[in-house]
């Protein structure tokens, strides 16, 4: 099972053609009609050159599919094969993640030194226009395309700023993206963490490589003693399911819920669980979320804190929790249908309402901090408790 963040979240389930005896009466006619449209605009349409079967058949599937919500979606041979590119690790484009807040196409997060972060795009920034064209009637779908494009092309963008509710526009340069997961694992300085050894781990998204990415780093940092651990995933799209859960896996105790689905069928009602696999336990843990954290990186948080191996800190997250199942067609398109919801352990939708931290920190300067005075107070206790123990055995009667 693969998740793609809030743009690209990819259930591998095989397609099944609905047999036409199922069909009423009603469903045959409408199909009629619908085929006698097509015949009409093939016949009288002025401009012949927009009138071949597959340009007709292609624009009505998409419309079918942008007529359901803001992820469902009929990919054309060359989106799919965008995507497939993408969930490899790189792309061509400006570097954005999109969804849809409140009816409005929203900036989920810039990725890392992409020419979007680098000219100051931020999460929850409306975009309002690409290239001098409104995107107030365009699909997520048609945004998203025309952000792709050739490797040094420019983009102008106009974009409301959440927070100002300033308008401005922008002229960005395409380039190659590279998407690196775990961007950074450290110790915190002396200086921050007041000489605690607390470790540091930035989680981007979830790609092919973050679980190993992520052992790693655990391991380096635990060879250093470290006592605590923030995990950030503040403005982290998501990424492929299977690593999400190998995340949080290892932290929570075998064969336990990390995330369940749920839709119409008995294909989409799956429960994902943790594995067998060592376990990282006994130091505190901040998990650091914002308004940018979606889909993948919100079923992290919420399993760590369903649990009880982490403290959340931040902002309630982006509410990105519907599955969309892959079916790839023999043309090489492929429609991407929303088919379930997400559950956290505690069986709470994420959809539309997000993950709401244990700590609510408005600014995003400052969640960091927070969370370090959080868990220096932890063990600093710890600490503490440890001494008056050790103390309370030794008295000599």
């Amino acid at each position: 099972m693969k998740c793609y963040g809030l743009a690209w979240i990819v259930v591998g389930i095989l397609f099944v053609k609905s047999p036409v005896s199922l069909w009423s009466q009603e469903d045959r006619n409408d199909m009629a009609t619908f085929s006698r449209v097509m015949e009409m605009v093939r016949q009288h349409y002025v401009d012949p050159q927009k009138t071949d079967s597959r340009t007709l058949t292609y624009g009505a599937l998409q419309g079918l599919l942008d007529s359901l919500d803001p992820h469902s979606q009929f990919l054309t041979p060359e989106l799919y094969r965008a995507l497939q590119r993408e969930t490899e690790g790189q792309f061509v484009g400006i570097g954005l993640t999109l969804g849809l807040k409140d009816g409005e196409t929203t900036i989920i997060t810039p990725a890392d030194d992409s020419p979007g972060a680098k000219a100051g795009l931020m999460a929850g920034d409306k975009l309002l226009q690409v290239d001098g064209k409104s995107t107030e009637a365009m699909s997520l779908t048609e945004v998203a395309s025309r952000l792709r494009g050739k490797e040094g092309s420019l983009i102008t963008l106009r974009v409301l700023r959440k927070k100002t509710q300033q308008i401005e526009d922008y002229t960005l340069r395409r380039a190659v993206i590279r998407v690196q997961s775990v961007r950074e694992a450290r110790l915190l300085s002396n200086e921050l963490a007041d000489g605690q050894a607390i470790g540091y781990i930035r989680v981007a998204q979830f790609s092919e490589s973050t679980g190993d990415d992520f052992e790693s780093a655990l391991k380096n940092l635990e060879s250093r003693k470290m006592k605590a651990l923030i995990l950030d995933l503040r403005n982290n799209p998501g990424g492929l399911l299977e690593t999400a859960v190998e995340v949080a896996g290892k932290f929570i105790a075998p064969d336990q819920v990390i995330v369940s689905t749920e839709g119409r069928s008995d294909q989409s009602e799956v429960i994902l669980r943790s594995s067998q696999e060592e376990k990282h336990r006994g130091y505190p843990i901040a998990v650091l979320v914002n308004t940018g954290t979606a889909s993948g990186g919100e079923i992290v948080a919420a399993a760590l804190r369903d649990w009880h191996q982490a403290i959340l800190v931040g902002e309630t997250t982006f509410g990105k929790g519907s599955v969309q199942s892959l079916f790839p067609l023999p043309d090489g398109s492929a429609l991407r249908l929303t088919t379930a919801y997400y559950y956290t352990p505690r069986h709470e939708l994420i959809q539309e309402r997000g993950v709401t931290p244990d700590i609510t920190v408005v600014e995003d300067s400052e969640i960091l901090s927070r969370a370090v005075n959080l868990l220096k107070g932890i063990l600093i206790y710890s600490d503490y408790t440890v001494k008056q123990l050790a103390s309370t055995t030794n008295i000599n009667f």
